[in-house]
C-alpha cells in the first residue's frame, strides 16, 4: 500500500508541469486572440503615396457656336491608398483667340479654367512605363473679350475630364507624363464635347 502510495505521489509531481505548461499555452493563446488587430496602411507599399504634377497643355473647344483652341498649363496632385487608386485634384488654365466667324467679325481672346477632382487609377507594372486614367469632375470657366456683335463675356458650367496617359520613369521619384481627355461642358444647357493633350513632369514622395 506504502508503494502505491508513493507511486502515485511521483506520477502527480511529474504531471503538475505539464499541466501548467498547457495552461500557459492556452492563457497566451487567448490572450493574443484577444488582442484587436492591428490597423491597415491608407499608404501604399510599392509606390510613393503622394504625386504632385505639372506640365504643357493643348485643349480644343466648341462652343457657343464659336470653335478655337487653347494653349497653356496643368498642375495635378493625387493621393494614393494603395497601390493602385488614388484621389486626384487638377487645375488647368489656357489663353487662345476664337476663329473669325460671319457671327463673329474678328478674332476673340478665349480664356479657360478648370478646377475638379475624382478618382486616379494607375497600373503598378514594375516596369519604366506606368499606364494610368482618371475621372474629373468639377468647374469650367470661359471668358472671352466683348465686342458690340458678340457680348460672350464671363461664363461658368459644369465641366468634366475622362482619359489618362503613361507615366515613364526618368529615375528616382520623377516621371515624364503624357495623356490625352475627352473635355466636357455644359453651357446653355447642352453638353459640348472637346478634347485636350497634355505632357510634363510628375514628382512623388
Amino acid at each position: 500500500m506504502r508503494k502505491l502510495m508513493i507511486l502515485c505521489g511521483a506520477i502527480l509531481c511529474l504531471s503538475l508541469p505539464a499541466a501548467a505548461q498547457e495552461t500557459a499555452a492556452a492563457f497566451d493563446a487567448a490572450s493574443t486572440a484577444a488582442e484587436p488587430a492591428a490597423p491597415q496602411s491608407m499608404s501604399p507599399s510599392e509606390r510613393d503615396a503622394w504625386q504632385v504634377g505639372a506640365g504643357f497643355q493643348y485643349q480644343h473647344f466648341g462652343v457657343f457656336g464659336l470653335s478655337f483652341h487653347n494653349l497653356g498649363f496643368n498642375s495635378q496632385v493625387t493621393r494614393y491608398f494603395n497601390n493602385w487608386l488614388g484621389v486626384e485634384g487638377a487645375a488647368e488654365v489656357g489663353w487662345g483667340h476664337t476663329n473669325t466667324t460671319p457671327a463673329v467679325p474678328r478674332s476673340l481672346v478665349a480664356n479657360s479654367f478648370f478646377i475638379g477632382g475624382g478618382p486616379h487609377i494607375g497600373v503598378n507594372t514594375h516596369s519604366r512605363v506606368e499606364p494610368w486614367g482618371h475621372v474629373l469632375l468639377g468647374l469650367e470657366h470661359l471668358r472671352f473679350t466683348e465686342t458690340a456683335n458678340a457680348a460672350l463675356g464671363s461664363n461658368n458650367a459644369f465641366g468634366f475630364q475622362a482619359g489618362g496617359g503613361l507615366d515613364f520613369k526618368l529615375g528616382g521619384h520623377v516621371n515624364w507624363r503624357v495623356q490625352a481627355d475627352y473635355v466636357g461642358s455644359r453651357f446653355q444647357s447642352t453638353i459640348q464635347s472637346n478634347y485636350s493633350f497634355g505632357s510634363g513632369l510628375v514628382f512623388g514622395f
